[in-house]
């Protein structure tokens, strides 16, 4: 599936989700079963590890149709570029998206320069870019900005995503989960 349709689907698949229709496909056990053999996942989905955060659920999808990487602040470090590069690579996904939220606590905790161990400060310090680029201490803010930032780190620290959106039609975007009502804005 191409990147276009592959957001098409994504945006009619939110909005089955805020109207309450959702259709539930593919969460059966003949899905279960045809997955056994391989995945080709239509989109990737880099969002944030919050558990008010399901993409699966926001974008009404079903078992192996998306590749998701979940991280606190939705950060693309090595682990999950190399998750994203191994999508791209060998799964022949087009289409990646960045998915920040409403309320981050990681980035609010980045604002707050609370981290408190070494890998948290670690994970805090990707989020830094995001709020001197926007000099706010406004969460929203600084978690579209950090999306951004995220999107632009996959093409820079990837020659497989940087020449995949060059070469072969993968796209790269951002958007913002709305905790208060469950819609993506992209």
């Amino acid at each position: 599936m191409d990147a276009k349709v592959a957001l098409t689907e994504l945006k009619k698949g939110n909005t089955r989700f805020l109207k309450n229709i959702s259709r539930r496909n593919n969460q059966d056990s003949s899905r279960i079963e045809s997955l056994t053999t391989g995945q080709s996942p239509w989109a990737i989905i880099l969002s944030c590890a919050d558990s008010r955060v399901v993409p699966e659920i926001a974008f009404d999808t079903g078992l192996g149709e998306l590749f998701v990487i979940r991280v606190a602040g939705n950060i693309a470090n090595k682990s999950t570029v190399a998750s994203i590069e191994y999508a791209v690579a060998h799964l022949g996904t087009k289409l990646i998206v960045v998915m920040g939220h409403e309320s981050c606590g990681a980035v609010g905790a980045a604002i707050a320069n609370g981290g408190g161990s070494d890998n948290l400060d670690h994970l805090l310090a990707e989020i830094k870019p995001a709020i001197d680029e926007t000099g706010s201490n406004d969460i929203n803010t600084v978690v579209k900005s950090n999306a951004k930032i995220s999107v632009a780190n996959l093409k820079s620290r990837s020659k497989i995503i940087s020449n995949a959106v060059k070469n072969e039609g993968l796209e790269i975007v951002s958007s913002f989960y709305n905790l208060s009502n469950g819609s993506v804005d992209f």
